[in-house]
This record gives structure tokens, C-alpha cells and sequence, in this order.
């Protein structure tokens, strides 16, 4: 993709793209059997039926890597869209003392988003949705200036000055919900705002009020689903128009798929989440053949270290959950092997989501960058990390050119 491509324009293609193929990566391949486009793209589904597991592998960690799935979707071409520079500065490995407290994960990230957040002369910083303060006291130390800190919860706040105390950075934990109508008087032309990890309505907010007051933003946006509203209202005007013209309207579900991806868990936790997910398969056959309804049954999620010992007690327990009686006895082996045969269609079937998982998460990031250009903001999308450290490694930058 040419560098010379807008965001504008980039926004204007993704849309394009994902609007001409929803009816494949729409529909949520586990509630279907079989899935409503296989008969209209039958050599496309006999494709992924056909993949061994290496290749299932593979395509999981990266659906664009020579793709076997090219001649019936457009992989290249969405690539190409979701190509993004890393942006300047280069992360920084800070002094290690600075990593008190902080889990390991999160101080990388931190590192790796810190030395992007480009203050200029006379700005004050504000972190929003602060939490403890973690990323405040780096910031804090990097840029010798004061960070106040906005975090809603005071047991956190209270926590947070502890650790600011303790470390002596210049960090003011200020009670403060972010979705208050008082949230504004944050902001300034000469704030710049700094969020790693915001999710939903609250980097939204954080969007829409630094628009408005001409506040600097370092923006690493996550979580689009976790939103008030059950369809998404896009937030730039182009995005408005494009999604109403090309028919491209997106449920909270369809948000969810942009932020599926994970870091590639130890393999007890793989393994846990695949018994998890057979079982569920399973039950779900089970649960077509009690019924006499041939249709997708909703059970309430269960944590991994409470799930029951075996499948036969998962069944009674979700069967439970759904008030739904069980006849006695029960063939469980046969049930559950069904479920293990589910699981490994499934994995094969989701691969064509997973290709627009990207795409519709830098489609939701365009939109956001847009609504800064709006506003007369100078803008720019980018990564701030690799996909290992968190695939949540979206990174917006905005702020308003000075007057005269």
C-alpha cells in the first residue's frame, strides 16, 4: 500500500472490503451447522476442512502468512490495508526500578508506549483511566513534569499515591469519572492526553472531549465492544456516510471480533480452553437432540479452574444453568467425541474471521483518526509494539496545529 494512502482513503477501501464480505466473516461459525455461506462457496469451505493441523496453526498466528485461503478470499488485498508504520520514537528500556509493582507484561508495554507520548513545550499530561498510576509515574520521570493521573475508583487512586510517594514521581491521583459531565475541565488546548489500553466508551470520551477542547492525544485504544450502545454509531462523519452507503452496520458482537486475537497462551491454557470449547460443543449436540430445535443454545461462561471434572458433569451443570432436563443415562463418550470433531471443524471455519479481525480493528482505528481530522487535527495510525507483546498494539497520535 502506498505510503500516500489517507486515512481517509485507507478507511474508504477497509470499508469497501468489509462490507463486501460480511455474509462469510459475520456469522459465528460455532452456532451454525453447517455455516450459512458453505453452500454458496463450497470449494472455499472444502479448503479449510482440508487444512492439517500445522497448517490450522500457522493461519491462527498469522491468517495473512501465504495464505492457502488466497484464490476465494482477498487476502493481499487486506494485507495491504492493515499495514501500518511503526511510529517513532523507538521503545526504551527504562531503569528497572521504575517496574516496581508492575506486572512484567504490562511495564513492556509501557516501555514501548512511553517514548511515543511526544510532549510539547508548556503542555501539562493527563493519563486517563489511570488505574494505579503506572504508566503516570513513567511518564512523569521520562518528561520531568507533573502527570495527573484521572481514575474513578478511590481505593486505586489512594493506592496510586502510595506508590507515587514511594518512588517520588511527580504524580497527582485525581477521583475522577471520565464519563462525568466534570471530566472536561481535564482538557485544554494545552493538554495532551495520554491512554494505553482505554477500553470502549471511555476512550471514546476521551476522543470526542479532546476534539472538542483541542487537547494533544496518545491514544492505544482497546476493547471497542465494551460500548453503551448495541449497534455502533461510527464516530467520523466519513465513517457515517461509508458505513450507510456500503450497508456496513456493526453489532456489539461484531466489535467483539476485533479483539479475539491473543498472545499465545502457555499450552495447559491452550489445552484447558480447548477441552472447554469441545465440551461446549458437545453439550450443544446434546442439547439440539433434548430440545428437538435445531438452533445454537447460549450457556453462561465458566472459568477454567471451575470447570467441572468430567463432560458429563459440564452437561449436567449447563443443562442446569438452562433449566433444561436430561433424559437418564446418556451416551457421553460418543457426545464428547462429537464435540472434539465440532471443535476442530470450528478452529478451520473461524480462519476466515480471524483474516478480518485486523482489518475491522484498524477499520474502528481509522474511524477515531478521522474524527480527530475533523476536528483540525494532524494525525497519525501506527504500532507502538509487536503483536507478541499485545496484539492490542494499535497507537493513534493527534493534536491541533498552533494558530498563526
Amino acid at each position: 500500500m502506498p505510503d500516500s494512502l489517507s486515512p481517509a482513503q485507507r478507511l474508504h477501501r477497509l470499508t469497501e472490503r468489509l462490507a463486501e464480505w460480511q455474509p462469510l466473516w459475520r456469522p459465528l461459525p460455532f452456532q451454525h451447522a453447517p455455516v450459512p455461506w458453505a453452500e454458496e462457496h463450497p470449494r472455499l469451505h472444502a479448503a479449510l476442512m482440508a487444512l492439517d493441523d500445522a497448517a490450522l496453526s500457522r493461519l491462527q498466528a498469522d491468517p495473512f502468512d501465504a495464505s492457502p485461503l488466497a484464490p476465494w478470499l482477498p487476502v493481499e488485498a487486506l494485507a495491504e490495508l492493515v499495514a501500518l508504520p511503526r511510529l517513532s520514537p523507538d521503545a526504551v528500556s527504562l531503569p528497572e526500578p521504575w517496574s516496581q509493582h508492575v506486572g512484567g507484561r504490562k511495564w513492556q508495554q509501557i516501555e514501548a508506549f512511553l517514548p511515543r507520548v511526544r510532549l510539547a513545550t508548556g503542555e501539562t499530561l493527563v493519563e486517563w483511566c489511570a488505574g494505579k498510576g503506572h504508566m503516570a509515574r513513567g511518564l512523569a520521570r521520562w518528561h520531568d513534569v507533573e502527570v495527573t493521573a484521572l481514575e474513578w475508583q478511590p481505593a486505586l487512586c489512594e493506592q496510586g499515591r502510595e506508590l507515587a510517594a514511594r518512588q517520588d514521581a511527580a504524580v497527582r491521583m485525581a477521583v475522577q469519572d471520565v464519563m462525568g459531565e466534570d471530566a472536561v475541565d481535564w482538557l485544554s488546548p494545552r493538554t495532551h492526553v495520554a491512554a494505553l489500553h482505554a477500553c470502549g466508551d471511555l476512550h471514546v470520551r476521551l476522543l470526542e472531549l479532546a476534539a472538542a477542547a483541542g487537547s494533544a492525544v496518545t491514544l492505544a485504544p482497546c476493547c471497542y465492544q465494551r460500548t453503551a450502545g448495541a449497534v455502533y454509531r461510527p464516530l467520523s462523519r466519513q465513517g457515517r456516510a461509508l458505513a450507510e452507503s456500503h450497508g456496513l452496520t456493526l453489532s456489539r458482537d461484531d466489535l467483539s471480533l476485533a479483539v479475539q486475537e491473543t498472545v499465545t497462551a502457555p499450552r495447559h491454557v491452550q489445552r484447558s480452553r480447548e477441552r472447554a470449547g469441545a465440551w461446549r460443543l458437545g453439550f450443544d449436540r446434546l442439547q439440539r437432540e433434548v430440545r428437538g430445535v435445531d438452533e445454537y443454545l447460549p450457556v453462561p461462561s465458566l472459568a477454567y479452574g471451575r470447570m467441572p471434572a468430567t463432560f458429563e458433569g459440564f452437561c449436567r451443570w449447563a443443562a442446569a444453568r438452562k433449566g433444561m432436563a436430561l433424559p437418564p443415562g446418556g451416551d457421553w463418550a460418543r457426545l464428547e467425541a462429537a464435540g472434539w470433531r465440532r471443535l476442530a471443524e470450528v478452529a478451520r471455519l473461524e480462519l476466515v474471521r480471524h483474516l478480518f479481525r485486523r482489518p475491522l480493528e484498524v477499520w474502528l482505528a481509522l474511524d477515531r483518526l478521522c474524527l480527530l481530522m475533523e476536528a483540525g487535527f494532524t494525525v497519525e495510525l501506527g504500532t507502538f509494539c509487536d503483536r507478541e507483546l499485545t496484539p492490542r498494539n494499535l497507537l493513534l497520535r493527534g493534536r491541533r496545529p498552533a494558530a498563526g
